[in-house]
């Protein structure tokens, strides 16, 4: 039931963003597109990442949105959007992104730890009441894009320094 339920979502959001049916864009066309993602979108620029995820890929990324952001202390984002703190910004960035195109439907057991490109795991927890990418929820899943697959997450992810 969770699955279906779970799959469903998917659907409904890709078709929201219209990449059901067309061409869907790379992931950084469909952030921007999308317009929840403002933030991230300024990051990866900031990061000099945007080149990247509009490549070839496929990449998943585990995408915060706007409010997700919001949650961080104001000056600790004005800070990671320094150019001094590029290589911060670039860890924290590439945290939530693993190499491949992993679906919801690829997760085969109650928690998975891919790695990021960033070199760490992440914590992949399935179960009854969601999807949790280590403290952060999985509010939409499987937005494909033509470059790989974006999850819609509540927080943003921070590596350990």
């Amino acid at each position: 039931m969770f699955r279906r339920t779970f799959l469903a979502t998917a659907v409904a959001a890709a078709l929201a963003l219209g990449t059901v049916g067309a061409q869907a864009a790379d992931i950084v066309g469909t952030a921007v597109k999308n317009g929840n993602f403002t933030i991230l979108v300024a990051a990866l620029k900031a990061a000099g990442l945007v080149e990247t995820l509009e490549g070839k890929g496929p990449f998943t990324v585990f995408a915060p949105t706007d409010d997700a952001f919001k949650k961080l202390p104001k000056h600790v984002l004005d800070e990671l959007l320094k150019p001094e703190n590029k290589d911060r910004l670039v860890k924290i960035l590439t945290y939530h992104v693993v190499a491949g195109k992993v679906l919801s439907t690829d997760l085969t057991a109650p928690v998975t730890t891919p790695k990021t490109v960033e070199g760490s795991k992440l914590w992949i927890d399935v179960d009854k009441s969601g999807v949790r990418v280590n403290q952060a929820k999985v509010v939409t899943a499987d937005i494909v894009t033509s470059n790989g697959v974006i999850h819609v997450i509540d927080s943003v992810l921070i590596p350990i320094f």
